[in-house]
């Protein structure tokens, strides 16, 4: 039913599927080569859980190494992931701004409910 194309952007899109993985494609798209260690102490999160993540990117060639001495140094293997990420955020910036209009739109045509108060003895 699906052929292997679909299967790989969808396995991309499984690897993206996660807050921390791209916040960590963000960082390397911004930063470039980024020293492992400053992947977990910029983020804020334990080394083992960012050691997870960065598995899955490697493992659906995301972000690659570079060992120098005894520092691993992790960067985009395309700097074109971080461009999909940046129109995925204009993507839900439009439909975001969209549905603040519409939920401002209905505001105004629908009535306000009374408050209720609560009064004690």
């Amino acid at each position: 039913m699906h052929d292997s194309l679909q299967c790989f952007k969808a396995g991309i899109f499984q690897a993206l599927a996660h807050p921390t993985r791209i916040a960590i494609i963000e960082l390397l798209r911004d930063g470039g080569e980024v020293p492992v260690s400053a992947v977990y102490e910029r983020l804020g999160l334990e080394q083992s859980n960012v050691s997870q993540h960065l598995a899955v990117l490697r493992s659906k060639h995301l972000v690659q190494t570079r060992k120098e001495g005894n520092q691993v140094f992790y960067s985009l293997r395309d700097k074109i992931i971080g461009q999909v990420l940046d129109l995925m955020r204009e993507y839900f910036h439009s439909h975001l701004t969209e549905s603040l209009e519409l939920l401002n739109e209905m505001r105004s045509v629908l009535p306000v409910p009374e408050a209720t108060s609560i009064t004690s003895n």
